[in-house]
């Protein structure tokens, strides 16, 4: 074989072999910078021209590896998503703030009942025993079959006159919880409840979610405010009893509330009444208050009701003939 053939066939071999090694590098070069160009997320065709090594390679091969690194980073990035979204809703549930003792978590709650047999008592979803360290309650004496009548006052739209005239008829004494729009808006019916002996409690002067306020600053404030507008208008003090709106409450609202000097009282029987554009008939409204009464009830009801005003009444009537009397929420406190 003649000398230039030889030197040919060698070229063509080294050849050979320099492409071969060319492209097994290649392809140890593209696996090292694939997450590099996709971290920087450079297009498809970016990614392509990056470097020359990449001209003689089969383009759909690499178009291959690109898309697995992108279903790749794609399943990583949901399952982030999914735990960042469980912790968020966990900070939503406990939030954490920071008190003049440190550092405190708020566990906030809904007030809740559960009932059971009819004329028995309901359970809470926190105990008497336990509401009882920060001077709270929600039921009286199990062996009295007393009834001790709250009502909430958030504004006024007509009913309260009414509702006073029943209670008047059957001398029952009850507590009205009123805001600080109430007091403002509705004095002479404050005016009447205190002459005619009821009783006025606190509920916030502008019905927040007390549950969100860590701050006991903030805390006070809502309370003073409705303190100082009653002493305005009828020169005592208020009552040192406290209804936390909605029920929304933590234990250290609770002992706020008590470092205030006042008791809180949730309830044991209401009823769906304060939607004053869906309110119930009177026969629901007979069949709840008439089915779940018990011994030492405290019964929540909303002035705002127009049921409540039409059937009062004939509901403490009703009441009476079931053997209950009234009560009033100085008797819970005092026992």
């Amino acid at each position: 074989m003649k000398r230039g053939c030889k030197r040919r066939q060698v070229i063509v071999r080294l050849s050979s072999a320099y492409t071969c090694d060319k492209n097994k590098m290649a392809l140890r070069h593209g696996q090292q910078c694939r997450w590099k160009h996709m971290r920087e997320k450079r297009s498809w065709e970016e990614f392509v021209r990056a470097s020359e090594w990449f001209r003689d390679m089969e383009e759909e091969k690499w178009k291959k590896i690109w898309r697995g690194g992108r279903l790749v980073g794609s399943a990583l990035f949901l399952l982030s998503m999914f735990f960042v979204g469980r912790a968020v809703g966990y900070v939503q549930q406990v939030v954490a703030s920071s008190s003049t003792e440190g550092t405190v978590v708020m566990e906030a709650e809904n007030w809740g009942l559960g009932f059971g047999k009819a004329g028995t008592q309901p359970t809470g979803n926190t105990s008497a025993a336990e509401l009882a360290k920060y001077d709270a309650y929600y039921i009286g004496d199990a062996g009295e079959k007393t009834i001790y009548l709250t009502f909430d006052c958030g504004y006024e739209n007509g009913n309260t006159g009414t509702i006073l005239d029943a209670l008047k008829k059957h001398d029952a004494k009850a507590t009205f919880f009123v805001v600080g729009h109430y007091l403002e808006s509705a004095p002479e019916l404050v005016k009447r409840m205190a002459e005619e002996g009821h009783t006025v409690g606190n509920h916030t002067y502008h019905h927040p979610d007390m549950a969100s306020i860590s701050s006991k600053e903030k805390f006070q404030e809502e309370m003073d405010g409705v303190a100082k507008a009653y002493q305005e208008l009828i020169g005592e003090e208020i009552a040192p009893y406290y209804r936390p709106p909605q029920g929304k409450y933590s234990k250290e609202n609770l002992q706020m509330a008590q470092e205030l000097g006042y008791h809180t009282f949730f309830w044991s029987l209401a009823y769906v009444d304060w939607n004053v554009d869906d309110q119930p008939s009177h026969e629901e409204a007979f069949e709840k208050l008439l089915g779940r009464i018990h011994p030492g009830a405290v019964v929540l009801l909303h002035n705002t009701s127009r049921t409540n005003a039409e059937i009062l009444d004939e509901l403490l009537t009703k009441w009476e003939e079931m053997g209950y009397h009234f009560g009033t929420l100085e008797e819970i406190v005092t026992d």
